[in-house]
């Protein structure tokens, strides 16, 4: 029985940890990202140090940011590998609540190891101590347990056994998986015990696919023959579940047309027969057209989320659903036909129970025509402008620019703000690993860390992200870890001077544009309407070690986009754009509450257009 602290004895153990999926085995924790200080530097730190050669171990310069890496590594592959995340007490445990929480909303499997306060209380309240006189076993790691899938605090060596295999079969879960947090007090992680070798052995997870119940087979398949009109929405389920092939099969064998949410875009490859794009608020004319006139919707792998839905206004009454989902929870929803499955096993299952059925010849010319439709307006938004304010570009020209340059095999990585709608709209996937956006939690600084985890996920591939000004701001220092890590990534850079996005809702909300542009405050006036700051983030992204080129047209951004890829160091694009012009619409409808009484005429009218719209939600009863 090897004499370890619990540090070393975790640290071996994650080392030895496997997935194992159709035969395939991975490393589950791939390496570990950490910043350090005095909760976590004498137990982690050391042990890290100790068994470099076993775990890796990874410099980050923000602990949210290193969680989000973590997040999009595991996202990269499928949800079979993921990160672990070490901080220190304090602030450093506190600032991985964000990550978490996006980890977590988004199926991701990320693995938590904050530094606690003493087990022993022998020197307490020590540095960074959050003292509740109500209770003595309270610390601010607490607020990881409503973000966390599995939450534990390890008070003695002994414990670490038992919560470190609870851990591992929540990351390794299908249907449960997130945020998973071991906090771990300062002077347990340095204590030394006599660790069973069982527990440092190797050991593997294997992850099953869920076959679909045939009580539930039979009424899905019957509720799809009785259809007219039916829809596809592909959700992220299906590229988590390598289901994009049998997706295709299933597709060329029944004609139905397939619409993605974010998490799904690139399902189904753009220009297949079929495929009508993004669905919901940020969706497509043709997607929504069809999801109006569909009588049964068959989500795969998706949560329904309120941007799918158009917040419940997308779907017609008496919409039918179809759901496969391996979360029980999802596949429940809206009072659907509940296929708790793997959705490639549930994809098969269905192409053989609907064998001979196919859609009318109609419907199939109908979805055709306007996904050609939306391809024209698309192609229209990203090329040449006839006319653009100020002779600035707009960011769908970018969007496009990006796309191209990304051919078949680069990746976009993006988040919050108004490019994941306009993304979600206009990128044509050609890869289903190729649109990488996070949206079930729309966080903002999430771009550059993610881009770091997809590319330390795959190396060959080229990594765009695709970040606002705002978002910017907020986080780019993980700029330098991916130049420390001599990990390339491509960041473009879309500076329209504020907040793009929310400025556009207000003024649909009746707030015009109040606090979202990056300007000075006017005395008069007191607001922020003054001129524009001076902010350089050429200078920025530079000064935390990219190469940077500054564009201002089309034809300069593509040969920036060209010479970013035959650099060998990360490169920052600085293009600056025209924050009114957005790309085509998608006549769909997001809940955001108006103000019901005002001294605003703006918000009186939007409140007006708020209330006629809330007439067609519907609860799918």
């Amino acid at each position: 029985m090897p004499r370890l602290t619990v540090a070393q004895a975790l640290v071996r153990f994650l080392a030895v940890q496997y997935s194992e999926r159709d035969g395939v085995r991975h490393r589950l924790i791939a390496g570990c990202f950490g910043i350090f200080g005095h909760g976590n530097v004498a137990g982690l730190g050391q042990a890290l140090m100790q068994h470099s050669d076993l775990l890796r171990y990874h410099q980050a310069r923000n602990e949210q940011a290193m969680v989000h890496t973590a997040a999009a590594y595991a996202r990269m592959t499928d949800r079979l590998s993921t990160f672990a995340c070490t901080t220190s007490i304090g602030p450093g445990a506190t600032n991985m609540v964000t990550g978490a929480a996006g980890a977590t909303i988004n199926r991701l499997p990320v693995l938590l190891l904050p530094g606690d306060t003493f087990a022993t209380r022998v020197a307490d309240p020590v540095l960074q101590q959050l003292e509740v006189p109500y209770a003595g076993d309270v610390s601010v790691n607490d607020c990881l347990r409503p973000v966390s899938r599995y939450f534990d605090r390890v008070h003695r060596p002994e414990q670490l056994v038992d919560a470190a295999l609870r851990a591992m079969r929540v990351l390794t879960d299908p249907a449960e998986t997130g945020a998973v947090t071991l906090a771990l007090p300062q002077d347990v992680q340095a204590e030394a015990y006599d660790w069973p070798e069982e527990f440092l052995a190797e050991r593997v997870w294997p992850i099953p696919r869920a076959i679909p119940a045939p009580s539930a087979l039979a009424p899905a398949a019957e509720a799809i023959r009785a259809s007219q009109r039916p829809l596809i929405v592909a959700g992220g389920g299906v590229i988590y579940s390598g289901a994009c092939d049998e997706l295709a099969a299933f597709v060329d064998a029944t004609g139905i047309a397939v619409a993605e949410t974010q998490a799904g875009k690139g399902a189904l490859a753009f220009g297949r027969p079929g495929a009508v794009g993004a669905i919901g608020v940020t969706g497509t004319t043709a997607a929504n057209a069809l999801a109006r006139e569909a009588d049964v919707v068959i989500g795969i792998g998706t949560r329904y989320s309120d941007f799918t839905t158009a917040s419940r206004t997308l779907f017609a009454p008496g919409t039918r659903f179809v759901n496969v989902n391996v979360a029980a929870v999802d596949a429940v929803k809206h009072q659907g036909i509940a296929v708790v499955a793997d959705a490639r096993e549930a994809l098969s299952a269905l192409r053989l129970a609907l064998s001979g059925w196919r859609v009318k010849p109609s419907y199939a010319d109908n979805a055709r025509t306007l996904a050609a439709e939306w391809d024209a307006a698309v192609d229209v938004a990203t090329g040449p402008a006839s006319e653009v304010a100020a002779g600035l570009l707009t960011q769908p020209q970018v969007i496009g620019a990006v796309n191209a340059a990304a051919g078949e095999r680069g990746v976009v990585v993006c988040a919050a703000g108004s490019m994941p709608g306009e993304l979600h709209r206009l990128w044509r996937p050609r890869d289903p690993k190729q649109y990488h956006v996070e949206y079930g939690y729309s966080c903002m600084g999430y771009e550059i860390a993610g881009a770091l985890g997809v590319k330390l996920a795959a190396p060959d591939r080229d990594v765009y992200a695709l970040v606002g000004d705002g978002s910017y701001l907020m986080m780019s220092a993980e700029i330098a870890t991916a130049v420390a890590e001599d990990a390339k990534l491509i960041v473009v850079i879309v500076d329209n001077r504020g907040f793009a996005s929310i400025g556009g809702l207000s003024d649909t909300v009746g707030a015009p544009r109040f606090g979202t542009w990056y300007r000075h405050r006017d005395p008069d006036t007191g607001l922020f309407d003054g001129g524009d700051l001076p902010t350089d983030l050429a200078a920025n992204a530079a000064s935390l070690g990219a190469d940077v080129i500054g564009v201002s047209t089309l034809e300069s951004l593509t040969a920036a986009l060209a010479s970013a890829r035959a650099a060998e160091r990360t490169t920052a694009i600085v293009v600056r754009t025209d924050p009114f012009t957005a790309a085509p619409g998608s006549d769909a409808w997001w809940d955001v509450p108006v103000a019901e009484v005002s001294e605003l005429d703006a918000t009186r009218d939007a409140r007006a257009a708020y209330d006629k719209a809330r007439l067609e939600q519907r609860t799918y009863l």
